[in-house]
């Protein structure tokens, strides 16, 4: 079967082409430069690259979220656009859960990390049971320091992966001490080979059902809906 894969949800652009057991091509990049104008080239050379036409494609898989709120519709509109034009099956697979797939030699839990602001990340727990990449704490927006206190009970050794865990080292040592290992720089790029491999054996979703997981609502939607709830509790007084 052969799938593309497709990953806009954070700066790092990647685009990867798969035929079942075999990876043919990917192409990955770590830029602030616009996912919407370069996205769909970087699709179009892979596919040249490759020699492969679009109507050969058996598959689509995308990372829906969490991320850029920019980014994480940007992936998903492109890639529901491929899946319902070629009428082809479309799976989703969380950007966390592709990142978290680069420690799949490490022993103990592995904790992909997007920073959210105010103190705030993006995160989930996974470990690898049998070569197999298992979710252990669904993803969720939280306190970094709650998140490391939680962690810090259970007492096994974790994998931090992540562009962002830089911004956050030092409070993840401090309060984790030796159970914190800080994953080297070639690990922090989700790859989108590894999102083609999740998401091939995915059973595949109706092409309308499926929407971005951004976990939290944009902080303007989230105000918005405030306002409205208030202005809701002033009519009915």
């Amino acid at each position: 079967m052969k799938a593309l894969a497709i990953d806009t949800t954070n700066l790092v652009l990647g685009v990867a082409l798969l035929d079942n057991e075999k990876v043919i091509g990917e192409y990955i990049t770590n830029l602030k430069k616009n996912h919407s104008v370069r996205a769909m080239p970087a699709i179009e050379a892979l596919l040249n690259d490759c020699d492969v036409n679009p109507s050969e494609l058996e598959k689509i898989v995308v990372a829906t979220g969490p991320g850029s709120y920019t980014g994480v519709r940007i992936g998903v509109s492109i890639a529901k656009t491929l899946a319902w034009s070629l009428h082809i099956p479309i799976v989703g697979v969380s950007s966390l859960e592709v990142l978290a797939a680069n420690g799949r030699y490490f022993n103990g839990v592995i904790s992909p990390l997007f920073d959210a602001r105010r103190g705030q990340v993006y995160t989930g727990l996974y470990e690898y049971n049998e070569g197999k990449l298992i979710t252990l704490n669904e993803d969720c927006n939280l306190l970094l320091t709650d998140w490391l206190e939680k962690l810090k009970g259970s007492g096994q050794k974790v994998l931090f992966l992540g562009n962002d865990v830089s911004i956050h080292k030092d409070v993840i040592q401090e309060i984790l001490g030796e159970k914190a290992v800080i994953g080297h720089m070639t690990l922090n790029n989700p790859r989108p080979s590894e999102l083609g491999v999740l998401g091939l054996p995915k059973e595949a979703v109706d092409v309308h059902s499926l929407v971005p997981n951004y976990i939290r609502l944009a902080e303007a939607e989230a105000k918005w809906l405030e306002q409205q709830k208030l202005d809701g509790e002033r009519i009915g007084e």
